[in-house]
């Protein structure tokens, strides 16, 4: 009889989500932005990725008041989601949770567009700075709203949202010079 050899690192760390557990659910898709959050590699960066080319696409069909709509729906719509999957995972704020990026980054393209790529390569560039970084406003943000409920679902998007601001200012700034 052979020994068994010991388990390796990776069979005893926690796995992520799964392409079952993303469809378990609509609020699952919805948190895990339609499969982005299942990214091992910087799920956040995927998500924030795929809002920007889905906003591509949405922007040749729906006006901006339309895209303005579609946007405050899916932060409401994204509350819930956020908090029902988070519950579900049984994390506060699980990094395979996008939509919060998915929501703020869309916020972010539409109140700055028109840009050419450069422009929202900066964005993408300056919103994923402050929302992996989180400097000053967004650690605060971070820390306000924590734990599992309706509370805690408004926390995931809460500092995605001023991550969103601190983008938008520092494009606002960089015109105005």
């Amino acid at each position: 009889m052979t020994p068994v050899p010991p388990p390796s690192p990776t069979d005893s760390a926690p796995r992520g989500p799964t392409v079952a557990f993303l469809l378990a659910h609509p609020a699952h898709f919805i948190a895990l932005g339609f499969g982005a959050g299942l990214s091992r590699v910087a799920p956040g960066t995927m998500g924030t990725l795929w809002a920007w080319l889905a906003y591509l696409a949405l922007q040749q069909w729906l006006s901006p008041l339309h895209l303005g709509l579609l946007i405050a729906a899916s932060t409401v719509m994204g509350w819930w989601a956020c908090t029902t999957t988070a519950r579900h995972l049984r994390v506060a704020d699980p990094g395979c949770i996008v939509w919060d990026e998915v929501v703020a980054f869309w916020l972010v393209l539409w109140l700055a567009m028109p840009m050419g790529f450069w422009g929202q390569l900066t964005a993408f560039a300056l919103f994923r700075f402050f929302d992996a970084a989180k400097p000053g406003p967004v650690g605060w943000a971070d820390s306000l709203f924590k734990g599992f409920g309706w509370r805690g679902g408004w926390g995931i998007l809460w500092d995605d949202f001023v991550a969103a601001f601190c983008t938008l200012l520092v494009i606002a700034l960089w015109r105005f010079l």
